[in-house]
Order: structure tokens, then C-alpha cells, then sequence
């Protein structure tokens, strides 16, 4: 097998895929990367006569060596078959003169599915093969999307369990009552007083915690990740980008080898550095534009050099974006600064312990030669939601919208420009609804969905309209303190 993932922060210990997928999160903090990233570069040529399943088989198969090709296949068609409303998986569709991916078909009806449903698949060939039959407990803080679909990726997988935080209060109804209403005997919920920063920080002290590590390796369970801290999870996204160029090219909207440019909304940095990983790997991308919201730490960091967490935390109609630590940001700043693991530690030390960092001159050049960014506030959001509506009739939720007000202040790249899509309308049907100029004032979820149905004469996907008669299965609610206690009494009765 082929040792070649190891930390941001250090090369003391090298590991498989495979082995670095159960980890999770690297024993100092640091995230797992490859330093054979771009050797095994994708043939684009070949992108338009393949279907989304044979590029997810090659993309996977270039960034995770040590899973043979026959696990692979497997895996992915497992995770994109009938769980998919469309064959497409992801598709691409016109957007006035530019193109929305839609990232939204699956289960859960958000981009999170189309890793969240790979992710349990390779991680319980890895456990079967490195692992020996130890119990796996997934540990996951969520800013919205990502609590559910793990929950319904990992929901009664075989010596798995999941445990999900979600920030009390600061999620969409719909996004709550999708964790809070889940089945599954193997499944833990609990949302936490305080904002997902907090709970994704206290996360990563868990993982950090040799003590809870040494009392549940007693019980023969150990604990993994499922953000996109996860190599794992990060990995089954880039497939999308490569197959974006496919669809483009079919389109006839360009020629393999043309370039192409993506506009991606996020707060985490995992989605758009998804699109990184494939430019290093052969995608002609021009340009991958960064779209935040008023928690807008990544433009900042940007157009400055300086990242600083240290700023108030705004709760927005995008509230899957309301971050202020971007923790896939450190691969990243790993690949421009040449591997320069030192140099990467030092700058999470300092933003640890003072809350910023300030990257080079010469990094910052390399950043910019990439990237690019932009910001929408909640009224500019609510604005393009309801333009885009009246003007091109599609209908957009919050986190789109930030993303396409940023494409419409640019001016044009001379290239196809793709407007990333992350999940249904209907997952926001009241901060929807409002935006296109209705009163919401007293209206439940369901009742803004049932009357979004009726104004715009769309259907809300089944999985969501469902909600309405599912029972709440999960109420717990702790501080941020507690947190640590709640995954070991989940290990307790999920591994008794």
C-alpha cells in the first residue's frame, strides 16, 4: 500500500488513504494531504464520453492509491444509484449566459450528499482492511447541511456510529427538523449554545483528547471525522468539477482544453477547494471566485493576506456559511507554500493564540493567481434571489444566491463561468419566500413551502415535504463544555 498522506503540519508519520480516512483529523491538528497531488492527472479529453460514475472511479482512484479498483467501483455505485433523483447526478443547467451546477439531488438535498454518501462506503472498506473490526464513532459539527447528511450516510452502517452538533437556534427549520427526526439505531444528535465555530473548535479538541482516545480504545471504538476536514469527504467533491467541464463540453459551451471558471459559495472552504484539487490535476480552471457571506473572513483574508477570526459572528439567511474558521483553508495554505510544514504550523499556532495570521507576499501572490472573491449581505442575497427569479425563472436558495450576486458583479471572464448550487430552495422556503416579496410573518416551514409550491408553481422535493409528519427523535441540547461527555455516552450505547 501506498504510505503517502500525512499531516499539514508535519512528515513525521506518513499513512495510506485508507488509514488516513478512519484518522480523520492528524494526532497534531493538522489535516491529511498528498504530496502526489497532479501526478496522476485526469485525461480531459476523454471527460465528455464518460459518465459521472467513470470520473468519479478515476478521480478516486488517482487520489486514493491504495483502494483497489474494483473497491472503487463499488463504492461509487453505491453512493450515486436510485438515492439520486436525476441519473446525472450533478447536472448542469443554463443560467442566462452562464451555468448553475446543481449539487442538490440527493438524499439530503444538498451538496454534502455527493461526498456524505461516498464517505461511509470508503470508510467501512478501510476499517474491514486496516482496522480489524474496531467500531468506528464519526464525530461531526455542522453549520446545517453536513449534520444531516452524515446522519443519513452513516445511519445503521456496520460498526459505525455518528454523532452530530449542530448550533441551537442558528439552522433553518427544515435543516433542523432533517437531524433532529432521524432514524437509525447507531445516530446521535444534539445541538450546542453557541455558534458552529464553537462547535467546531470543541470538535477538534476531542479529537485531540488522549485521555477520551485511551477510554475508548478500551471499549475497541475509535473516532473519525466526517467534515471536510475528512480527506475522505473533501475527495468525492472534485469529481463534480470534472464533470461540469464534461457537461459544459457537451453543451458545446467549450472544447476540452478550454478554460472554465467556477463561482462557489462557501464558508468552510472545502467546496471550493474541490476545485483546487482538480485544476491541480489537469482542469483548465481560470479562476475559482471565493463567495461569502457577511461572515466574510475568506474575502478579507484574500484581499489582504490577513486571516482574522477575531470579528463579530453575524447570523445570516446563509446560515450554512456563518463561519469564521475556514479549517480546509490549512491544505491550501500547505500546497502554495510548497509543503512547507513548519510555515503552516507556525500560521495555526498564531491563529490559535491570537486569532490571525498573515501570510507572505509570495504567498499571497500565488493565492491570487487562482483565486478570487466576493461578498453579498443578506439584502443582496435576498435581491438576487428574487432577480434571478423574475428574470431567468430559477428558482436559488440563500447560499446560490451569494454565490450568483458575486458572478453578476463580475465582469465577464470571456469563459463559461459555473455558478455552484448547494442545495434546494426548498431547505430555506421561508427566507425563499421572503426574498420574492411575501409576508412570512407566523408562517411555519410548512406553510412557507406549501405557499412557495403555489407562487412559483415548483415542487418541493419529497424528501423535505415529508418532514412534516416525521417524529422528533433527538431534543438533547448541551454547552459547548458538555460536548465531550455526549460523544462518549453515544460510543457507550451505540458500541455497548
Amino acid at each position: 500500500m501506498t504510505a503517502n498522506y500525512h499531516s499539514t503540519r508535519s512528515t513525521a508519520e506518513h499513512m495510506t488513504s485508507k488509514q488516513a480516512i478512519l484518522k480523520g483529523i492528524a494526532p497534531d491538528g493538522g489535516l491529511y494531504v498528498t504530496d502526489s497531488l497532479g501526478t496522476a492527472p485526469i485525461d480531459i479529453t476523454r471527460l465528455a464520453k464518460q459518465t459521472y460514475h467513470q470520473t468519479a472511479c478515476q478521480v478516486l482512484g488517482a487520489l486514493l492509491p491504495d483502494f483497489p479498483t474494483d473497491e472503487v467501483a463499488s463504492c461509487v455505485a453505491g453512493a450515486y444509484g436510485d438515492n439520486f433523483d436525476t441519473d446525472a447526478v450533478t447536472p448542469l443547467t443554463p443560467l442566462g449566459n452562464d451555468w448553475l451546477l446543481e449539487l442538490y439531488h440527493g438524499p439530503t438535498c444538498a451538496f454534502k450528499d455527493v461526498a456524505l454518501q461516498m464517505l461511509p462506503r470508503l470508510m467501512s472498506v478501510a476499517r474491514s482492511s486496516v482496522e480489524g473490526g474496531d467500531g468506528v464513532m464519526i464525530v461531526t459539527a455542522t453549520s446545517g447541511d453536513t449534520g444531516k447528511a452524515a446522519l443519513e450516510g452513516f445511519a445503521d452502517v456496520d460498526g459505525c456510529g455518528v454523532t452530530v452538533f449542530y448550533p441551537h437556534g442558528k439552522v433553518s427549520d427544515i435543516q433542523r427538523l432533517q437531524m433532529v427526526t432521524q432514524r437509525g439505531g447507531n445516530v446521535a444528535v444534539c445541538g450546542i449554545r453557541g455558534n458552529f465555530d464553537d462547535a467546531q473548535t470543541e470538535v477538534k479538541r476531542i479529537f485531540a483528547s488522549a485521555d477520551l482516545a485511551a477510554r475508548l480504545a478500551g471499549r475497541g471504538v475509535r473516532l473519525s471525522s466526517a467534515n471536510s476536514i475528512n480527506v475522505g469527504r473533501l475527495v468525492p467533491q472534485v469529481t463534480y468539477y470534472f464533470d461540469a467541464y464534461a457537461q459544459l463540453v457537451r453543451a458545446g459551451a467549450l472544447s476540452a482544453g478550454d478554460e472554465v471558471e467556477f463561482c462557489v459559495p462557501t464558508g468552510n472552504f472545502g467546496d471550493v477547494l474541490a476545485g483546487y484539487y482538480a485544476k491541480r490535476m489537469g482542469l483548465p480552471v481560470t479562476r475559482l471566485v471565493v463567495a461569502s457571506n457577511t461572515n466574510d473572513v475568506l474575502t478579507d483574508f484574500i484581499t489582504t493576506g490577513t486571516y482574522n477570526r477575531v470579528r463579530p459572528f453575524v447570523k445570516t439567511i446563509s446560515p450554512s456559511m456563518d463561519i469564521l474558521v475556514s479549517s480546509n483553508l490549512e491544505r491550501l495554505l500547505y500546497y502554495l507554500s510548497d509543503g512547507d510544514c513548519d510555515y503552516v504550523a507556525h500560521l495555526m499556532a498564531d491563529l490559535a493564540e491570537k486569532g490571525s495570521y498573515t501570510v507572505s507576499d509570495e504567498l499571497l501572490a500565488k493565492l491570487r493567481a487562482t483565486f478570487d472573491c466576493g461578498r453579498a449581505d443578506d439584502d443582496e442575497t435576498r435581491a438576487t434571489i428574487r432577480r434571478t427569479w423574475e428574470d431567468l425563472g430559477t428558482l436559488i436558495d440563500p447560499h446560490t444566491a451569494v454565490s450568483k450576486n458575486v458572478l453578476d458583479a463580475r465582469t465577464g471572464a470571456g469563459v463559461p463561468r459555473v455558478c455552484l448550487s448547494t442545495a434546494s430552495p426548498y431547505k430555506f422556503s421561508a427566507d425563499v419566500l421572503a426574498a420574492l416579496g411575501e409576508d412570512v410573518t407566523d408562517l411555519d416551514g410548512f406553510a412557507c413551502m406549501d405557499k412557495l409550491q403555489s407562487l412559483t408553481g415548483t415542487v418541493a422535493p419529497a424528501r423535505l415535504s415529508g418532514l412534516r409528519s416525521a417524529a422528533v427523535r433527538h431534543d438533547d441540547v448541551c454547552d459547548v463544555s458538555e460536548m465531550a461527555a455526549f460523544v462518549e455516552d453515544a460510543c457507550a450505547r451505540v458500541f455497548a
